[in-house]
């Protein structure tokens, strides 16, 4: 059963979608639908990554951004179509994907791709698969990546097969789409070093956006900053240890016809009172859907009543432009 969280998430335990028979597959569909039609986002506890899993690779990662930046500097991809490898403080400001011109975002990050598979698929749109560059230091950092991948991975698929019987489809209609999906997991460091100068004026660690796929799953420090807008004000999001937090992205509310719905979102600076160092770790795993699939209308989802209300699109050049316009003012374009 859900129970409310500390802010305007709610929380669903996933445990009955596998546990429960089809009327605990049934409660977990109708908390995720509800979810997915107020905000857009969800916490799920019952999800079975363990603390260990998430922790190792928080501190995997954290290992990363503590060496110097010229070694950091050695990992980025010049390929800015490619999204992989580092992007250094200052780099991007996600509000740029919406056209608002603002200061650059305080965080630094790196883009690594979904795990090897053989598959002819991925050869023929080799543009949006393009190889991880790995880091050689700190040791692990892989092994840890790929092993919270895959617990991570089960997590989307399950949320996946409830969203399917939210809107009256088969279990696997949005798994059996995503199969071949573009996947990014984007670890993220927000930092600010004792002594750095305050932000400037409207400059935050993540700019406002909305995500730009299907599904986001998101592990993160316990650390506030994270904020959705909604009513018609942006209200904090705590991120408690337990939980992992998802959202859907405008894919998704495309292809739903806007029944569900994807939120604006951003990440505060640390505050100007705030003393020492001040760090939030997190880690987004972005499920984009496969390149070529035509994001359409889903037939449950429209009507004589309830027209489509966007043209179709294909998922791979919607995806490509809106990452690019992330990287660029809205005057240099």
């Amino acid at each position: 059963m859900g129970v409310s969280a500390a802010g305007p998430v709610p929380v669903v335990d996933l445990a009955p979608f596998h546990e429960g028979g089809l009327a605990g597959k049934r409660s977990v569909a109708a908390q995720v639908d509800a979810a997915c039609r107020d905000l857009g986002f969800l916490q799920v506890i019952g999800h079975g990554v363990p603390v260990s899993v998430r922790d190792g690779l928080l501190d995997a990662w954290a290992g990363f951004f503590d060496l110097p930046m010229a070694e950091k500097l050695r990992w980025v991809v010049p390929d800015e179509s490619a999204n992989r490898g580092y992007s250094w403080p200052g780099k991007e400001a996600l509000a740029y994907s919406r056209g608002e011109a603002t200061p650059p975002d305080l965080m630094e990050a790196f883009n690594v791709g979904r795990r090897k598979q053989d598959d002819p698929y991925f050869e023929r749109h080799r543009a949006f698969y393009a190889p991880t560059v790995w880091p050689d230091r700190p040791p692990g950092l892989r092994d840890a990546w790929e092993i919270y991948d895959r617990a991570a991975s089960m997590v989307a698929g399950t949320v996946l097969r409830a969203m399917a019987l939210a809107l009256g489809l088969p279990e696997s209609w949005f798994a059996d789409r995503c199969a071949r999906a573009i996947e990014t997991t984007r670890a993220i460091n927000y930092q600010r070093p004792a002594g750095a100068a305050d932000p400037e004026p409207g400059q935050m660690r993540m700019g406002a956006h909305t995500d730009y796929g299907i599904l986001t799953v998101l592990l993160a420090d316990d650390v506030p900053g994270l904020q959705v807008f909604r009513a018609g004000q942006w209200q904090d999001v705590p991120t408690p240890r337990e939980t992992l937090t998802l959202n859907i992205g405008d894919m998704l509310a495309l292809w739903t016809n806007g029944w569900w719905t994807s939120t604006l979102h951003r990440v505060l600076p640390p505050p100007a009172t705030a003393a020492g160092p001040v760090r939030r770790r997190s880690v987004a795993r972005f499920l984009d859907c496969e390149p070529d699939q035509v994001i359409e209308c889903i037939p449950s989802c429209c009507g004589p009543a309830n027209p489509p209300k966007h043209e179709p699109v294909q998922a791979g050049e919607w995806l490509m432009a809106k990452i690019l316009r992330g990287r660029q003012p809205p005057g240099a374009r």
